[in-house]
């Protein structure tokens, strides 16, 4: 789980910049929506959503004070998403290649054909 909200925070922190970048954005439609993100750790998702912080894990403050206030203000939301259904385990854990190409599917790549032609010389 805290690696899980360490991660929540990094991710935080990018969709905090992202949502400023558009904001700033003259002809951008406002209000900026706020930047979802997807959470395969239910733990971390309540851990985040807790106002009440108990000082049980210390070194993770800084980081639940700052998805708090991302969260309280509307900058984003977490949501959860099924391990199985979550489109970056492919980079995060190895998988058989079975695995690997439907994950890839899933992100829209198509697999690689070959850049010379059947008659090799």
């Amino acid at each position: 789980m805290e690696f899980e909200f360490i991660t929540l925070d990094k991710a935080g922190e990018e969709a905090e910049w992202l949502w400023n970048f558009l904001e700033d954005i003259l002809y951008w439609p406002k209000p900026v929506a706020p930047v979802c993100i997807h959470c395969d750790s239910q733990a971390a998702i309540s851990k985040a959503g807790s106002m009440m912080y108990n000082g049980k894990f210390r070194h993770i403050r800084r980081r639940h004070n700052t998805i708090k206030e991302l969260l309280s203000s509307g900058i984003i939301t977490v949501d959860y998403v099924k391990s199985k259904n979550n489109v970056s385990d492919p980079l995060t854990k190895g998988l058989s290649g079975e695995e690997v190409e439907r994950a890839s599917k899933r992100m829209g790549l198509r697999p690689r054909t070959s850049q010379h032609g059947s008659n090799s010389t």
